[in-house]
């Protein structure tokens, strides 16, 4: 890979923490239930594939030991770095789909909500106080 060429893992990781940081600054809003049971409909997905992710990373970084020519810091082992790089993404792989399983329960506490604007609640009301005037 020429030094110039940023690997396309790299950017797609790049554009989701971008959409990430894009979501945090967002949700500052308030949003109806509706709009948010959405929103956990597609961040609930994340349990899925950041455990996926984590595994294919650490399955990669083992790999790597073999296909390239792995140096560390001061004269380190690599293969320790790795190891100890695997038990942290395993670690993080449960705790992505913890936070899955958590999102999706979030997302059917609201399943049943709806909501009217406060111009369409004010017009509903008008209309009822005109019903029961007539």
């Amino acid at each position: 890979m020429e030094d110039d060429q940023t690997p396309e893992a790299v950017q797609e990781a790049d554009n989701a923490y971008d959409a990430l940081r894009t979501m945090a600054h967002l949700t500052r809003a308030t949003h109806p239930a509706p709009d948010v049971y959405r929103i956990l409909g597609n961040l609930k997905n994340l349990g899925s594939f950041l455990p996926q992710i984590s595994t294919q990373l650490a399955q990669g970084l083992v790999k790597s030991l073999e296909e390239y020519d792995v140096t560390e810091y001061e004269g380190k082992d690599p293969a320790t770095s790795v190891a100890l790089a695997g038990e942290h993404l395993a670690r993080a792989a449960q705790l992505a789909a913890q936070m899955g399983e958590e999102l999706a329960q979030a997302q059917n506490a609201i399943a049943g909500q709806g909501y009217r604007t406060a111009a369409e609640r004010r017009r509903e009301e008008e209309l009822q106080r005109e019903s029961n005037g007539a």
